[in-house]
């Protein structure tokens, strides 16, 4: 269960899908003065070096993040005009590599912390079980002197997210949460862990915004798992978006299983901000013109529910 490194697909097209998309999340509910708690139930290590020896090795982030910010943001020429939301990820970006160069990618922990509010009581709680990865974050996040702003856990994200709702109310008296559930499924049992996992934090926070990512991929459970989502949100009554990215084959390239040949990904969130359509509705045909590279290569994005 410890084999999988996201390091070795830091900043490639299903990053860039699930950021863009945690991204534009966060700024409509940063929106609000009452603190909001932010759980990541698979951390991962935080921040990742590209033109390290991971990262090289499988190249992924030519086909995402570098390929998306070489055309957009060329350093011989003038920046190409983007969506809001390609625009915002591709700033927050550039601000973890000031010198221009990019060669750090920062993980879900830190995008969601570089959004946090210092002066509001936000909270990140961080949980990772891998323990490379574990000692990794925990060593990255020390450095940003959070104090108790910030959580490292290491402990099982499925089952450490369940103390944690309903979170504690602000001043205000309001309880806020966005929950992002991105595991690696390298163990099939994944997928119904995740389904079991939604279950469970509606039946104990019914409001919260949830966020889960997954790879397309053929598995009967890659399949299943939006199906079982979208009943979960419509049992519940809640509204929900999803939203998919395919860059197709790579010209040439034989078929490959696993996230070594990931072509394709998705996000579902159950209670999303009712921005968040409008931004991915411009954003995804973008991504899909700049990272698209062959047979198979869409976007699709559909919502409902509520009540």
């Amino acid at each position: 269960m410890f084999s999988y490194r996201h390091a070795f697909h830091a900043g490639n097209h299903a990053d860039v899908l699930k950021h863009i998309t945690l991204i534009a999340t966060l700024r409509h509910l940063m929106r609000k003065d009452a603190g909001l708690t932010l759980v990541d139930t698979h951390a991962g290590a935080g921040l990742y070096r590209l033109d390290g020896d991971h990262s090289r090795t499988g190249g992924e982030a030519d086909d995402g993040v570098l390929r998306l910010m070489s055309v957009l943001r060329p350093g011989n020429g003038a920046p190409l005009t983007a969506p809001e939301a390609v625009e915002d990820y591709l700033d927050l970006i550039a601000a973890f590599n000031p010198d221009g160069r990019l060669r750090i990618y920062p993980g879900s922990p830190f995008v969601m912390h570089h959004l946090m509010r210092a002066t509001s009581r936000d909270r990140l709680k961080l949980f990772e079980l891998h323990p490379t990865d574990g000692r990794t974050l925990s060593g990255n996040v020390a450095q940003l002197e959070a104090g108790r702003q910030i959580a490292v856990l290491r402990q099982d994200g499925f089952e450490g997210l369940k103390p944690l709702l309903p979170p504690p109310p602000s001043a205000t008296g309001s309880r806020r949460a966005l929950v992002l559930i991105d595991p690696s499924y390298e163990l099939k049992t994944d997928y119904a862990q995740v389904t079991a996992c939604i279950e469970d934090s509606l039946r104990r926070f019914a409001t919260g915004t949830y966020l889960v990512w997954y790879p397309i991929i053929p598995r009967p459970q890659a399949h299943e798992l939006p199906k079982r989502l979208r009943s979960l949100a419509n049992q519940a009554r809640k509204p929900w978006l999803h939203a998919t990215l395919s860059i197709g084959q790579a010209p040439g390239s034989p078929a490959q299983p696993g996230h070594a040949g990931l072509r394709a990904s998705g996000m579902f969130v159950i209670n999303p901000p009712h921005t968040l359509k409008a931004c991915l509705q411009a954003a995804l045909p973008v991504l899909l013109q700049h990272l698209g590279r062959g047979r198979g290569q869409g976007q699709t994005l559909e919502t409902g529910g509520g009540g």
